[in-house]
């Protein structure tokens, strides 16, 4: 009779090397960051070294040409367009047109015909005088309180000027208010009240008036 064999005596495990032990997730994505943003920094040092050989002005941009304005045409064209004499003055070397248009002042002249107020027009052209100040010309067939009124409200009339035999009305406001000049100027065509005003000298009013008063009113074409 047989005996049933011993079971074999069973082999230890062998235990194989051990593995690390597993790392967070946020220090498993610690270089793909790294390598995912050092681009970004290279470019930052890059711009930061752009930037630091450039210059910068605290005084803001710095003063441009001025722009240029082509008053004898456009007075023409007004002379053309509105029921006004005008006038194109003839100024001396340095002064510069730079800018002008037409406006309209509502109720701004009685019509002779019938005593109603009417709308007025207006053609304007503005200069740059030699010392850099700007003066703007007013020419209209408003009555004088309405284009003063229509330039500057609440001024007053505080004395006269005469300039080559015309006599300007000088009208004043408060402190920071620029003055007005005015005068009706009568030719063939009708009266144009004339008007200057702006930051120029008293000299450069006398300037553009007298060069605007000596001067015959364009013909229309």
């Amino acid at each position: 009779m047989s005996t049933p064999s011993e079971p074999s005596p069973r082999e230890p495990d062998v235990a194989g090397p051990a593995l690390p032990e597993a790392k967070p997730r946020v220090l498993q994505d610690g270089r793909d960051m790294f390598w995912s943003m050092a681009p970004l920094v290279v470019a930052c040092i890059v711009l930061a070294g752009l930037l630091g050989m450039c210059s910068f002005q605290g005084g803001g941009p710095g003063p441009g040409p001025a722009p240029s304005y082509d008053a004898p045409s456009a007075l023409q064209d007004d002379a053309n367009a509105l029921a006004i004499p005008i006038r194109v003055p003839v100024l001396p070397e340095g002064w510069q047109s730079n800018s002008g248009g037409r406006q309209g002042i509502e109720a701004g002249r009685l019509d002779p015909a019938t005593g109603q107020p009417v709308r007025a027009a207006v053609s304007r052209v503005g200069y740059l005088t030699p010392s850099g100040q700007y003066l703007s010309l007013s020419q209209s067939n408003a009555d004088e309180d309405k284009l003063v009124g229509s330039i500057a409200p609440d001024l007053v009339p505080s004395g006269t000027e005469d300039v080559g035999g015309v006599n300007w009305v000088v009208y004043q406001g408060g402190e920071g208010t620029e003055p007005v000049w005015t005068t009706r100027l009568v030719g063939p065509a009708g009266p144009a009240q004339i008007a200057i005003t702006g930051a120029g000298t008293a000299e450069e009013f006398r300037t553009l008036a007298a060069a605007t008063a000596k001067q015959q009113p364009l013909e229309k074409r």
